[in-house]
């Protein structure tokens, strides 16, 4: 860890904000604070070398599953797997791509072979993939379809059966009402991006490597995160060629064509981009080693006590997977996940075993869900979604935890999708009666934390209005630039590293003060009366009211 994030955190362990709780009627909350020695033992264990980076369909990812069930049991909620077992199991497709994989770039006169890790990396893999005879490529601008915004990169042109190639990102913008401004949105997901080729007809993709500054360091980074394999649900392995080319390589897959990659650069920093067909073509022959496997969503049911809203639910969720054993850095190859997402699942447990003591249980039924492979691309969220264990039409919200605040206590929180739903209001009322602040989402989050990066996106998808809470930046003993930075320093060095384990310096007090923050918001969720709704502004509006049209 740098020099500057151990001097900033000896100044940040300082304060200890007192937290009064009290109902939406001024009446003390009667329920047990979350403990400090209790989370601090989850917390220990899940992130612990024993457990190996709990990463799916390993010892060290069912041991944390097997522990998660194990405390469940003790907090006396009841599981709803049809064979009554906590487990919901995930079938799963593992696969690692071989150095004797071929991907060729072809042109009038050459041919140019590709090597994986230094020119390209793959996003999907296994034997489906092949693309065996060169097929032809068209360039799609950001591979966007947008509506509200009145942007189609598909509109005149014909992918049938052919690759797509697309630009990282999405379309620049200074105004808060197209692609909202300086913010990134949900278009620019790859993943959606891809899946939107497949849409309309496409065998395949290509997503070009951001250029610039940095890019060789960039480029680096990805490599070691691509270096684990490729996990995908097993009803749904990949058909198709996605990978991502660095940027070196653009100048030869546009060679020959109308724009130059150059070009296309040019007027993508004007907003001018558009569609055009390429001259070159690209195959791609794989060779995988690969593996199925089972690995098991962890859910468990406080059911509620009014009776008229105990058949309805809300989902509180973490995912308790990471990323294993991979490339060592500094003699360490156990990628821990301390902070993504051992604090967040201890915390949740925490939140459960307090709420299962209540005398009286929460109005609203809890659903509580730890998910395995979100590291994975959000899988064990999505065979939920798929396979729920409570009706989707009456899951009425979901609050998402992946990693809590470890630095300063603070002054004001922040909702990740809290702009969407008025679960943005409730969190507002949280806040208030917490003695906090309620600030809108820096710029910071969204591109370390944005909503579409972690489980509550697949809850949103599937209709429910969803929010991740996490700490503001107006932090006790630190400016809003020395927040900023501790943020970006560890995103830049800790996060998805072996760093990220429990030898870093951390501030429990901070940390027991998001807990205690997160415990409010959910008992007052559980006990509201009324559902959370999407707003109209929200793009998943339509599909919350495709749900209550199913009812």
């Amino acid at each position: 860890m740098s020099a500057v994030i151990n001097k900033l955190l000896c100044i940040s362990c300082t304060v200890l904000l007192t937290l009064t709780m009290s109902a939406q009627h001024g009446e003390e909350l009667r329920y047990e604070p979350v403990s400090e020695t209790r989370l601090l033992t989850h917390m220990s264990y899940l992130a612990s070398d024993e457990l190996q980076g709990r990463a799916p369909g390993t010892a060290g990812g069912n041991l944390a599953a097997a522990y998660i069930v194990d405390q469940l049991h003790q907090f006396g909620l009841q599981p709803l797997d049809r064979d009554a077992s906590f487990f919901q199991g995930v079938p799963l497709h593992a696969s690692t791509p071989l150095a004797t994989s071929r991907c060729t770039i072809y042109s009038d006169d050459s041919e140019i072979e590709l090597t994986l890790g230094q020119d390209y990396l793959l996003y999907n893999q296994g034997a489906q993939t092949a693309i065996p005879q060169p097929a032809e490529l068209i360039f799609v601008g950001y591979g966007i379809v947008a509506p509200e915004y009145n942007h189609d990169d598909y509109r005149n042109v014909n992918v049938q059966d052919k690759i797509v190639v697309f630009l990282p990102g999405e379309p620049p913008s200074r105004r808060q009402d197209y692609f909202a401004g300086y913010r990134s949105t949900f278009y620019s997901d790859v993943k959606l991006k891809q899946r939107l080729a497949l849409a309309y007809g496409a065998i395949g993709s290509i997503c070009l490597s951001e250029p610039g500054a940095g890019a060789d360091a960039d480029w680096d980074h990805l490599r070691g995160d691509f270096s684990f394999e490729d996990i995908s649900l097993a009803s749904c392995v990949t058909g198709n060629l996605s990978l991502l080319l660095h940027h070196n390589m653009a100048d030869e897959l546009f060679a020959g064509a109308s724009e130059s990659y150059n070009d296309v650069l040019r007027r993508s920093r004007e907003n001018q981009v558009h569609s055009f067909p390429l001259k070159t073509k690209l195959s791609f022959r794989g060779e995988f080693q690969e593996r199925d496997f089972i690995s098991p969503n962890v859910v468990g049911l406080l059911e509620g006590s009014d009776p008229l809203l105990k058949d309805s639910y809300l989902l509180v969720s973490a995912h308790y997977d990471h990323l294993g054993i991979g490339p060592a850095v500094n003699g360490d190859s156990i990628y821990n996940g301390a902070i993504d997402n051992a604090v967040g699942v201890a915390t949740l447990l925490e939140i459960a075993r307090t709420l299962s003591a209540q005398e009286e249980r929460p109005a609203r039924s809890i659903v509580f869900a730890f998910f395995t492979a979100e590291e994975k691309g959000l899988l064990g969220a999505r065979y939920y979604v798929d396979h729920p264990l409570v009706p989707m039409q009456q899951t009425v919200a979901n609050l998402n935890i992946d990693g809590m605040a470890i630095f300063s206590t603070f002054e004001d929180v922040v909702g990740i999708g809290a702009n969407l739903s008025t679960l943005g209001y409730a969190l507002e009322n949280t806040a208030s009666r917490l003695g906090l602040g309620y600030s809108e989402l820096p710029d910071f989050f969204q591109g370390a934390d944005g909503f579409d990066r972690s489980d509550q996106f697949i809850l949103a998808q599937a209709g429910v209005p969803s929010i991740l809470v996490r700490e503001g930046l107006i932090w006790d003993g630190l400016s809003e630039d020395e927040a900023f930075r501790l943020h970006l320093l560890w995103q830049q060095e800790i996060y998805h590293t072996p760093a990220d384990d429990m030898s870093q310096l951390m501030n429990l007090e901070a940390t027991m003060q998001h807990a205690n923050v997160l415990q409010a918001f959910a008992s007052s969720l559980a006990n509201e009366k009324n559902a959370a709704e999407w707003l109209p502004s929200s793009p998943f509006q339509r599909i919350h009211n495709d749900k209550i049209a199913d009812k």
